[in-house]
Order: C-alpha cells, then structure tokens, then sequence
C-alpha cells in the first residue's frame, strides 16, 4: 500500500483509476487486498485461493501447512486467520475476474471457483474463466493470449469506462 500510495504521490498513478492482480501468491496476495480495502476498482485473481482449509489435501502443500499452521483440526483459528478473504467476502466490493488451469494442483481452481461463487452471491461483478487442460502456469498459445486479452478488457471496462 506504501508503493501505491508513493506512486500516487509521484502522479503516476490516478487514486480513482487503481487495479490489482496477480498470479499465485499474487492471486492470493489479490484477494487478500480486496477483502481489505476498497480502494481498488478492478481486480483480476489467478490461480489463487482463498478458503485455505480447502485446499489441505487437495493441492502440493501438505508439509508445509503442517509445519507453518499445523493440522487444520488441530489449530483451527490459524486456519480461519489465513482464510480472511474468504470469511471476508462480504467487505469486497472491487469488480474482480478470478482466473485458474482446470489441472493446477499447485493452486487448485477451486480457490478461485469459491471467491467467484462467493461474490456472484453478494452481487458483486465478478467473472470466472478455467483454462483446460492447463496446469498452474498457463502455457497453450492461444489461451496465454486469451488471459493478456481478458486482462486488458477487465481493466478497461472497470478502469477507464470503456466497454470492449
């Protein structure tokens, strides 16, 4: 927020025409920080989640959950603490574009599916896209060019006003 509030500052960036996204971490990142603050008008989440206790079991993560947060059944609010978008979907207003491979079981597409439903369900714009036969980095040609093309319609229609 530091970064965005410094280039504000510097006039790079317009305060009422700010968007958010990343891939990941960076989708993770993504619902994070629109759970958290309104400031942004657009966002786009990939291969992200958000609902951690879903993802035990389901994704390649089980050591290191075990290790950092322990067993789910075992600590339970530590698992609530890093489910906070999710349990937090109520505060998102940012018009967001949750995107994922029908394969990733780095970061299964249920994180996405799940923020999807959940502001579908709060009607807030949201729009989901699974790429298939795509693992967590999406690598067929005309699907990379799919998501660059999703990404510059999203921004535009919630960023700049323009439809498309």
């Amino acid at each position: 927020m530091a970064g965005v509030d410094h280039v504000i500052g510097l006039g790079i960036a317009d305060p009422a025409r700010l968007g958010i996204g990343g891939w990941s971490y960076g989708g993770i990142l993504t619902d994070y920080t629109i759970a958290t603050t309104t400031r942004f008008k657009a966002a786009t989440s990939g291969a992200g989640s958000a609902l951690q206790t879903s993802m035990y079991g389901t994704d390649q993560y089980i050591y290191q959950y075990e290790s950092e947060l322990g067993a789910p059944w075992k600590n339970p609010k530590v698992w609530e603490k890093v489910s906070y978008p999710f349990w937090h979907a109520d505060r998102i207003t940012t018009p967001t574009m949750f995107l994922g491979g029908e394969k990733d079981f780095n970061v299964p597409i249920a994180g996405g599916e799940q923020m999807y439903q959940a502001l579908q369900s709060l009607g807030v714009p949201s729009q989901l896209v699974v790429y298939p036969g795509q693992f967590h980095g999406i690598t067929r040609p005309s699907f990379v060019k799919d998501r660059y093309e999703r990404y510059l319609a999203w921004y535009a229609t919630y960023l700049a006003g323009v439809t498309p």
